[in-house]
C-alpha cells in the first residue's frame, strides 16, 4: 500500500485544515466508506454487512493513527495501511482502552466524527459538509482504482451471463455472480436476481430458488479499495419478445435524458426532474415513483440518492450510477464525470451486446 501514501498525505493534509477551520482537535473516521477513502483504499471490513470495521482512523493536528486491537493490527499492517499512520492498538477486550486513548490525543476536545452517533459522548459531533464532498470527488489515483474495479465487476458480469443456462435457479445466478467477483478481489456487496416471472413484478429482486426461465436479470454492487462498481445486465434465452424490448428501448432513451446532463455544477434534483419528464413522454408518468433512479456513488453504493428535494450540484470527477426502469426492463452502469465534462463509462464492456443512444454506447439485451 505504500504507493498511495502521497495520496493519504494529501487527505491528511485537508483533514488538518478543516481541523484548523473548525477549532476541532480531531477527526475520527470508523465507517467502512470512510475508512477506505482516508486509506487510499484500506479495508476495515470483516463482516461484510457492517457500516463499520475493525479500525478507526483518527486524525489530530500532529498525528495520524489507525485505532484496532490486538487481533486484527498485524494483518492491517502487513495488508491493508499504507506508511503514513501509526497503530494504536489495544486488548480486544477492553473497549474502554480506545476511547481513553482518544479523548487524550484529543486533549478532550471536539472531535469530527462520522459514526458519533454510536457513542454518548458529548465531545463528538457530525463531519462538516466540506469533507463529506471532498469524499465524492476522486483524485487520479482514486479514479485509476476505481477503473480497476469496474472492469473486474463487468468481466464478472459477462462471464457468468454467458454461462447461466434457463434451468438455474435465481439463487445459482447470484451465487455464481457472487463466486466470480470473489474470484476477481471484489465484495458482492449486493447480487440482484429475477427470472422470468419475477422480472416485471419486483424492482430490487433478491434471489429465490425459482428457475430462471427465458430471461433474466442480475444486478451488481461490487466494491474493491472501498469503490463501488454498480451495474445492471440482462440475459434472454432465445429471441426476446417485442413487447420486452420496447420497454428496454424506452428505458435506455429515459436514462439518455438524464445522462446528456451530468455535467459540473448541475444540481441532482434538476436530473431528477428530468427523468420523470422523460418518463412522462414515453408514456410512463408513475414510474418515477416505482423506483429510485440512482445518483452519486463512489465509496458508497449510492452516496446521495436522487429526488426532487436534492439541491447537491455534481462535480468533475464525481461518480455517478443512475438506474431507470420500467417492469421487467432496467439499465445502469457507473460513470465518472471527467473534467472536460464528459463521461466515463467505469464498466462498459466491449464484449458486451451494446447499441448506440446519442453517441454512446449502452448495454442491451445478451440473447443467447
Amino acid at each position: 500500500m505504500n504507493q498511495f501514501s502521497e495520496e493519504v498525505s494529501s487527505k491528511l493534509d485537508l483533514i488538518r485544515q478543516i481541523l484548523t477551520e473548525t477549532g476541532a482537535q480531531g477527526v475520527r473516521l470508523g465507517g467502512t466508506d470512510w475508512f477506505a477513502w482516508a486509506t487510499a483504499g484500506g479495508s476495515n471490513t470483516v463482516l461484510l454487512t457492517a457500516e463499520t470495521g475493525v479500525a478507526e482512523v483518527l486524525v489530530t493536528a500532529s498525528d495520524a493513527w489507525v485505532l484496532t486491537d490486538e487481533i486484527e493490527a498485524q494483518r492491517l499492517q502487513d495488508e491493508e495501511l499504507p506508511q503514513n499512520f501509526k497503530l494504536q492498538i489495544n486488548p480486544w477486550p477492553d473497549a474502554a482502552n480506545r476511547e481513553f486513548f482518544v479523548k487524550s490525543a484529543t486533549n478532550g476536545g471536539t472531535i469530527l466524527s462520522d459514526t458519533c452517533g454510536n457513542r454518548s459522548t458529548s465531545h463528538e459531533t457530525s463531519l462538516p459538509a466540506s469533507l463529506i464532498n471532498h469524499k465524492q470527488v476522486m483524485m487520479p489515483s482514486e479514479l485509476e482504482r476505481y477503473r480497476q474495479v469496474g472492469r473486474k465487476a463487468t468481466e464478472a458480469m459477462t462471464e457468468v451471463l454467458s454461462a447461466a443456462t434457463p434451468t438455474w435457479t435465481e439463487y445459482q445466478l447470484a451465487g455464481a455472480g457472487a463466486e466470480a467477483l470473489w474470484a476477481q478481489g471484489l465484495h458482492p456487496a449486493l447480487t440482484l436476481v429475477a427470472g422470468e416471472r419475477r422480472l416485471p413484478l419486483y424492482r430490487h429482486a433478491t434471489a429465490t430458488g425459482e428457475v430462471l426461465g427465458q430471461q433474466a436479470m442480475m444486478v451488481f454492487c461490487a466494491r474493491g479499495y472501498g469503490l463501488y462498481a454498480n451495474l445492471t445486465r440482462f440475459v434472454c434465452f432465445g429471441s426476446l419478445e417485442s413487447q420486452m424490448a420496447d420497454l428496454h428501448r424506452h428505458v435506455r432513451e429515459i436514462e439518455a435524458e438524464a445522462l446528456s446532463q451530468n455535467k459540473p455544477g448541475v444540481a441532482l434534483n434538476t436530473i431528477y426532474h428530468a427523468l420523470a419528464q422523460a418518463y412522462q413522454q414515453h408514456g410512463y408518468p408513475n414510474a418515477i415513483r416505482e423506483h429510485h433512479q440512482g445518483g452519486t456513488t463512489g465509496y458508497l453504493a449510492r452516496e446521495i440518492v436522487a429526488n426532487p428535494d436534492t439541491s447537491d450540484r455534481l462535480m468533475a470527477n464525481m461518480a455517478i450510477a443512475w438506474n431507470p426502469s420500467l417492469p421487467g426492463a432496467k439499465i445502469e452502469d457507473t460513470f465518472v464525470i471527467l473534467e472536460d465534462g464528459k463521461l466515463e463509462n467505469l464498466t462498459f464492456d466491449s464484449k458486451w451486446p451494446n447499441v448506440d443512444i446519442e453517441g454512446r454506447l449502452r448495454p442491451i439485451v445478451l440473447e443467447r
